[in-house]
């Protein structure tokens, strides 16, 4: 897989959890612990984003 297709699948995993946790927060019986664990996928995924960017 090259570099490039790399980034854009995390992207696209980055946008996917985005998604997700809006639809999380929207639910009346939201759990603020699957929350904190969605938005800490979605920074670990956006520091290797940057992390692979700067290296490209």
């Amino acid at each position: 897989m090259s570099m490039g297709s790399h980034l854009s699948e995390l992207r696209k995993k980055h946008q996917a959890l985005s998604v997700e946790i809006e639809e999380e927060q929207k639910k009346l019986s939201s759990d603020d612990l699957a929350i904190k664990h969605l938005k800490l996928r979605k920074l670990h995924l956006k520091e290797e984003i940057e992390r692979l960017a700067v290296q490209a």
